[in-house]
């Protein structure tokens, strides 16, 4: 009875966590895209009604995507790709970061509805906050200037940190709560790394080898799309949200 007692109470908190990291991500972009729209002199509110029905569209489209996850063969099987960024980052380019932020939430929402999480809410954690750091830093660097040129710059960096910040966060923290939430030794997951990557011997070796590659190739794919489609969506979703 303890030990189910210590459980709930490890995932309240963690739920609790995960909402609180949220509601900052939520509250950063908010503040960024503020301040952007006062510099450049830009008068369109940040959540229209109208905007907050095409991010309702794009949110559960983002969910199907995230649920079509395929395995890749350079990392272990909790690791999966998928294309659930592209209507995040295409809604965040049309109507900013917090457009961006909501899309990659609502997805995390409507997807456990869809899909059970299968790695104790670890996986979904892992997902919003990664993502973010793809959409918040390229659709900021787009709303400062909107052209071709600043969105290819913004989604470079927005891959580059994505990757830099997926390996570091992997490392520290979502890696060892995997192991705590699913009740999986740390050095049974660094094993699973070992088995596809006989170099890996450490926590280190499995996110420089599986996690950075992972989150490059899922960067420079969905912004290689993103800049593919979005000219062409642009004029219809600002049509919508007028």
């Amino acid at each position: 009875m303890n030990a189910v007692f210590v459980t709930v109470s490890e995932n309240l908190v963690f739920v609790l966590q995960f909402l609180g990291l949220v509601a900052l991500v939520f509250l950063i972009a908010y503040a960024i895209e503020k301040a952007v729209k006062k510099k450049t002199g830009d008068t369109e509110r940040v959540l229209a009604t109208r905007k907050i029905a095409v991010i309702g569209v794009f949110s559960a489209i983002a969910a199907v995507l995230m649920v079509l996850e395929f395995p890749v063969p350079f990392a272990p099987f909790f690791y999966g790709f998928d294309f659930s960024e592209l209507p995040a980052l295409i809604g965040a380019f049309a109507y900013g970061p917090v457009a961006g932020v909501m899309i990659e939430f609502c997805k995390i929402i409507i997807k456990i509805f869809l899909k059970p999480s299968s790695t104790a809410f670890v996986g979904e954690l892992a997902n919003f906050v990664i993502s973010c750091m793809l959409v918040l830093p390229a659709s900021v660097i787009y709303l400062i200037k909107k052209s071709r040129k600043q969105a290819i710059i913004g989604a470079v960096a927005g891959t580059l940190l994505m990757s830099a910040f997926g390996t570091w966060f992997n490392a520290i923290y979502l890696i060892p709560k995997f192991a705590q939430m699913y009740g999986m030794p740390l050095e049974a997951i660094i094993g699973l790394g070992t088995a596809i990557h006989p170099s890996i011997h450490s926590l280190t070796g499995l996110v420089v080898m599986c996690v950075a590659p992972l989150n490059l190739l899922k960067g420079a794919s969905v912004s290689l799309l993103t800049m593919l489609v979005y000219k062409k969506l642009s004029p219809i979703l600002k049509a919508s949200a007028r």
